[in-house]
């Protein structure tokens, strides 16, 4: 399983594109799927970049917890199925189209982040991640609450 680790921050073009940051490229295994699917979180102002093989696992494993019988199980599904992007590193530059639509609704003006976060990338507007914080104090007190 591939692991993302670190922060990097990229300017975003007048079309959504974006290079893709050569050190979590360098995670990935030689001659692996350069595909993404990109997505917006459900808790936080942020998008979520994961492996094209990381997104299948994932999908399939929520996927086998519906019944497609239930009404509010389809509904869920094509919900948890919106808006999402497939994008690959161009060739010649690592530049990935982020469809402006998903930029927008995260707030990105001219900066994105990039926050490894082990099988997923998050994907921030610079300007907001560091809001999204938690403080030392907090993080304590929830790792106990947690993890005993």
């Amino acid at each position: 399983m591939i692991k993302f680790i670190g922060e990097y921050s990229a300017k975003v073009d007048d079309k959504g594109r974006v290079v893709f940051p050569s050190s979590l490229k360098s995670m990935l295994p030689p001659e692996s799927d350069q595909r993404f699917v990109i997505k917006k979180d459900l808790f936080f102002n942020c998008l979520e970049m994961y492996t094209y093989q990381e997104w299948i696992r994932e999908s399939e494993e929520v996927k086998s917890r519906l019944n497609f019988f239930k009404k509010e199980h389809a509904l869920f599904w094509r919900e948890f199925m919106r808006d999402r992007a497939l994008v690959e590193p161009d060739q010649k530059l690592g530049r990935i189209s982020i469809p402006k639509r998903l930029l927008e609704e995260i707030g990105v003006n001219k900066e994105v982040l990039f926050a490894g976060n082990d099988h997923k990338i998050e994907i921030w507007a610079k300007e907001n991640y560091k809001e999204e914080t938690l403080p030392s104090s907090d993080y304590s007190e929830l790792a106990q609450k947690i993890l005993g």
